[in-house]
C-alpha cells in the first residue's frame, strides 16, 4: 500500500435522480480517476466541492479508453486555467 497522493482535478459532475451527485476527479494526464458520490443535501449544507483534491494513489482507477483519457486531460487543463486547487467549484 502506497502513502503517496496525487493531486486530481474535478472533470465531471453528474446530478442523479436519487439526491446524489457523482463527482469524478482525474489526474492531469487523464489516465487515472476516482469517482465519488455525495448527497446533494450535504453539498448544499457546507461540504464544498473543490477544483482539486489529493487522492491516495492506491485509490485511483485506470481510465479504460483513450477518448475518455483525452476528455479528462482537456477538462483538467480547462479547470486549472480557471481555478486554484482549493477553490469551490
Amino acid at each position: 500500500m502506497s502513502d503517496s497522493t496525487v493531486r486530481c482535478w474535478l472533470v465531471e459532475r453528474e446530478f442523479g435522480d436519487r439526491d446524489f451527485v457523482t463527482l469524478v476527479y482525474a489526474t492531469p494526464d487523464g489516465s487515472r480517476y476516482q469517482q465519488r458520490q455525495r448527497s446533494s443535501t450535504a453539498l448544499r449544507t457546507g461540504s464544498e466541492v473543490t477544483a482539486a483534491t489529493r487522492i491516495p494513489e492506491d485509490d485511483l482507477e485506470p481510465v479504460a479508453d483513450e477518448a475518455t483519457r483525452n476528455r479528462y486531460a482537456a477538462e483538467v487543463d480547462r479547470v486549472t486555467e480557471r481555478y486554484d486547487p482549493d477553490d469551490p467549484i
